[in-house]
């Protein structure tokens, strides 16, 4: 097969515009916390740009693509952690890149799937905002990656397809469940959503949680990071194609419809509620159908994407609600976006979904593997989170003293100010 330089332009490009939506991200997550912490929250992004970046050189590549063997024959069984070290340091992928075998680079690939895993653990930091420790989350970053992202994305992303577009082998997931999972319903939202959860638990509650405590000390900056993750997600969702082809086009018209959807119905139920449409929510529905439309956005026909949109949206400022009536405080919403969204993505192939779906007489096997898959990796990364999460906290410590806390962590932590101000600034 001769190299396609088209398809690996497309593949790279994809994966800047994934890198862009970390950073994206530090700013959606940054305009809402309080002046004093900004720079923290931000940090907590570009900080798992950093660790996860390296990790994902050194050994993560060699566990999330790993493939089990059998008597030298690639199969799909149910596992949990597999390693192939030829994959370390990407030796085997660099030597493909000199000589390319296929009709992209092997790195090319790695490359686009390294910026996967560093959004998918910066996701997490949004429930903790305004109270962990820097150098706590690094370690929770580098473990939880090690431990369950590469573990997940192995079971979600690792698969080969025949010439009919057939699973023949990969991660138990996809190969034994069967699971539809396009760009990471699984693997990214409801792995960091659950995770958030965890985490939430473990360092408590903010000083004074109540409804309305705190608000976004800068919208303009949560508006900018909303626009560049939506730019970047085209990269995201139409990218794992990993070809200029007609389902990149169908994941890239979705990926552009739903969460305008989602948007309309997120405000729609702020005004029901509360009288008015804020940007913040508008900007929250938007992200909330991204993460809805990830899984589904091949599969779907448009008109579809756009119903699963406006229930995203619904139903995702709906779940916000949930951290005051369950009494956690997921500060910045990652359970009622990611995980709720990531659910309701994930669910809505097994109704919805071309060829497979309920509605059009496929019967509900594809809907019981969907929720099978959402609920393993939910339980796994809950779970795992929690865990390394609390010995975290027993050894180190996860969260800011109380008096840093109410004072702003930014100067304590860093040393720095988001705004400076005065004559000799």
């Amino acid at each position: 097969m001769h190299l396609d330089q088209g398809n690996t332009a497309f593949v790279l490009i994809s994966a800047a515009l994934v890198l862009l939506m970390t950073p994206g991200l530090a700013f959606f997550y940054g305009g809402m916390v309080k002046a004093k912490s900004v720079v923290s929250m931000m940090m907590l992004s570009f900080g798992s740009l950093g660790i996860i970046g390296v990790l994902w050189v050194l050994y993560g590549y060699a566990i999330a693509f790993s493939t089990v063997t059998k008597g030298g024959t690639a199969v799909g069984i149910p596992h949990v952690f597999v390693f192939d070290p030829s994959y370390v340091g990407l030796d085997a992928q660099l030597k493909d890149a000199l000589s390319p075998s296929g009709a992209y680079p092997q790195l090319a690939f790695v490359a686009f799937q390294a910026t996967f895993a560093i959004i998918t653990v910066a996701l997490i930091s949004g429930a903790i905002a305004d109270r962990a420790k820097f150098g706590a989350w690094m370690v929770f970053a580098g473990v939880w990656a090690t431990l369950i992202y590469f573990p997940v994305a192995n079971w979600v992303f690792n698969f080969t397809l025949d010439s009919h577009g057939k699973v023949i082998n990969g991660g138990w997931i996809v190969y034994n469940l069967g699971v539809i999972d396009f760009a990471g319903g699984t693997a990214v939202h409801i792995n960091a959503g659950a995770a958030g959860l965890a985490l939430a638990l473990i360092l408590g509650k903010r000083f004074g949680f109540s409804k309305g405590m705190s608000q976004p000390h800068n919208v303009p900056l949560t508006l900018l990071g909303t626009a560049l993750l939506w730019f970047g997600w085209f990269g995201f969702n139409a990218g794992s194609e990993i070809a200029a082809d007609g389902l990149a086009s169908i994941a890239f018209i979705n990926t552009l419809s739903a969460p305008a959807a989602a948007m309309l119905g997120w405000i729609i139920i702020e005004k029901i509620k509360h009288g008015k449409a804020t940007s913040i929510g508008a900007a929250s529905g938007a992200v909330a159908g991204l993460v809805a439309i990830t899984p589904a956005c091949e599969i779907l026909d448009p008109m579809w994407g756009i119903l699963l949109g406006l229930i995203a949206g619904v139903l995702c400022a709906l779940a916000i609600d949930l951290k005051f009536a369950l009494g956690f405080d997921d500060s910045l919403d990652v359970v009622g976006i990611h995980l709720v969204g990531g659910i309701v993505g994930t669910l809505y192939i097994g109704i919805f979904g071309r060829g497979v779906g309920a509605a059009f007489g496929n019967g509900w096997h594809q809907f019981a593997m969907q929720a099978l898959g959402a609920g393993s990796v939910l339980v796994y990364s809950f779970v795992g989170a929690l865990v390394i999460g609390f010995i975290i906290e027993k050894t180190i410590g996860f969260r800011v003293r109380a008096e840093d806390e109410i004072a702003g962590i930014d100067t304590v932590v860093h040393g720095e100010e988001a705004y400076a101000f005065g004559a000799d600034r």
